[in-house]
């Protein structure tokens, strides 16, 4: 497999990619979105309301703990997951950066 070359690029380019891989798929859209509605931690009932295999929703959950988005807190057994407000809020500012670009000028080929 071929390298990515991720160094050639700048920190910030390197964490939009990282935070479009994460809305790049519809179930970790999904789960973010399910904690948003619940307001409150969650433990088991992402693989009933997603409706994918528990192995499936912990590697989407890791994927979206990694980049910080949510975090995790053990509560007995079991490990409860909520929205990283801190880390929310960052990472809609760099999108919103990014996102906000305008082209100058109306004309293209």
């Amino acid at each position: 497999m071929g390298l990515t070359k991720t160094e050639i690029f700048t920190d910030k380019q390197n964490q939009i990619a990282l935070y479009a891989k994460a809305f790049g798929h519809p179930a970790r859209v999904a789960i973010l979105q399910y904690l948003f509605k619940l307001n409150a931690c969650v433990c088991g009932d992402l693989v009933d309301e997603i409706g994918l295999a528990q192995p499936t929703i912990s590697q989407h959950l890791k994927e979206l703990k990694h980049l910080g988005l949510i975090k995790g807190n053990v509560e007995g057994t079991s490990v409860c997951y909520c929205i990283d407000a801190e880390n929310w809020k960052k990472m809609k500012s760099v999108m919103f950066d990014f996102l906000d670009q305008d082209l100058t000028s109306k004309e293209c080929c």
